[in-house]
């Protein structure tokens, strides 16, 4: 059974035709029995017709609510039930509120909500299980809405604020792999620059024969591996180091595209729920306010008849509700021939409260996932260059190795005889020996 769904009293619905296909009845917390259809997402205070082809009620008391995301509607609404978005629905069904009935209100947003750092989320008692939007991903969208305590436990961080500082730490860890390829080219240019410096020297050149060929051959592939080693660095810097900072640029932009004001619109839900506070404790001590004044009243004019206690009555209420919007309220805010009592105060803010939620919602869901696609692309970035890398420097080997190669080939024909041989004929002094003397 669906959080907040409760089968319906008896002889109530049994009295009554079957609902139209795709539609839900529904108690609200205050007992009010709404419809949902499971289709469309609409609800509604009127019953729907069963009759094919007749719409449901049209009216105030019908709105069209997109799918829930982490139990809210896109709009930033609690999805189920609909009295617990604050006062804003009361609103639009265009009941008639006194200031006493706004008090059990409060009562009941707090039962069905929750609120953390100023945003309202639904009561986990009364919605346990929330819609996600990537059901079968450990997406950024569904998972940062509350805040987390910092390490230090002195205070709590955002939930985007951490989805920033993985982005920033992204950007961070970017620019220390270009440093450290930089450093690699550093060293293949100075071990190039060695080896070159290495292949001219001029140790051991008198060395003569198939020997004295294959150490010269040593030394020129010393020349060839150093031309190997530039050429490595070249292309480490034009396909690894170069594309890894440029990237970093394109992703110091996009963060700032991506960022639609998070921070600001934050702030302004917590402006607005501070201005719901203020107006709901206004609300609070006028009522106290006029119980006390009402009782004062009851015992002054208690030999009066009940008329002229109840003229009395609503006299002094509304003097003391037109001095209170004098005190309390900014005159150039609002008509002078209309003074705004304090429930509707509390009614205005409260509406600019879910507006600020609403919008602050639909900033969180797009900006996480366009961070979340930032994200992607840097690791599928990266992963690419390092395999470039490991590519470049396995042609790096297999061209060593070609530089070897000769040497190895001429080591292979190295012939100590017929090294003698061609160092004798090219020194030699002559072939008589000596023979003994005779007497």
């Amino acid at each position: 059974m669906k959080p907040g769904m409760v089968p319906p009293p008896p002889g109530e619905e049994s009295q009554t035709v079957v609902l139209p296909p795709g539609w839900q009845s529904y108690l609200s917390p205050q007992g009010r029995r709404y419809y949902v259809n499971t289709t469309t997402n609409e609800t509604t205070w009127e019953r729907p017709s069963s009759s094919p082809g007749i719409p449901a009620s049209p009216g105030p008391h019908r709105s069209s609510l997109p799918p829930t995301v982490n139990g809210y509607h896109a709009s930033g609404t609690p999805a189920h039930p609909p009295e617990t978005a604050h006062m804003s629905l009361r609103k639009s069904t265009g009941d008639s509120q006194n200031l006493g009935s706004l008090s059990p209100g409060k009562k009941q947003s707090k039962e069905n909500t929750i609120t953390i750092n100023c945003v309202t989320f639904p009561h986990p008692d009364t919605m346990p299980e929330q819609q996600l939007l990537k059901p079968t991903e450990w997406s950024y969208c569904d998972y940062f809405w509350a805040d987390k305590k910092d390490p230090q436990g002195n205070g709590t961080v955002a939930g985007f604020e951490l989805l920033l500082q993985k982005q920033l730490k992204g950007k961070q860890m970017q620019k220390e792999m270009s440093e450290f390829v930089r450093e690699r080219i550093k060293i293949e240019e100075e071990y190039a620059k060695n080896l070159a410096k290495l292949s001219q020297n001029s140790l051991a050149a008198q060395e003569e024969g198939s020997l004295g060929e294959a150490w010269a051959q040593v030394k020129k592939s010393l020349a060839d591996e150093a031309e190997v080693h530039l050429k490595f660095s070249a292309k480490l810097h034009s396909e690894v180091e170069k594309p890894l900072m440029n990237f970093r640029e394109n992703f110091k932009k996009d963060m700032k595209k991506c960022d639609h004001h998070i921070a600001d619109l934050r702030k302004q839900l917590a402006s607005r729920y501070a201005s719901v506070e203020k107006a709901r404790k206004a609300l609070t001590e006028r009522q106290r306010d006029l119980e006390m004044k009402t009782q004062q009243l009851e015992i002054k004019l208690s030999n009066k008849t009940e008329e002229d206690i109840k003229k009395a009555r609503r006299k002094s209420t509304q003097a003391d509700l037109f001095c209170y919007e004098r005190k309390w309220y900014r005159r150039s805010s609002f008509p002078t021939a209309h003074p705004v009592s304090p429930g509707d105060d509390l009614m205005r803010c409260v509406d600019l409260y879910n507006q600020a939620q609403s919008k602050w919602f639909e900033e969180m869901v797009t900006t996480t996932l366009e961070l979340e696609r930032l994200e992607v692309e840097r690791v599928e970035m990266i992963r690419q260059h390092l395999c470039q890398y490991t590519q470049l420097r396995h042609e790096t080997d297999m061209f060593n190795q070609s530089t070897v190669e000769p040497v190895d080939q001429l080591l292979r024909k190295v012939d100590p005889a017929k090294d003698r041989e061609l160092w004798v004929r090219e020194h030699k002094t002559g072939n008589i020996r000596p023979v003994d003397m005779e007497i």
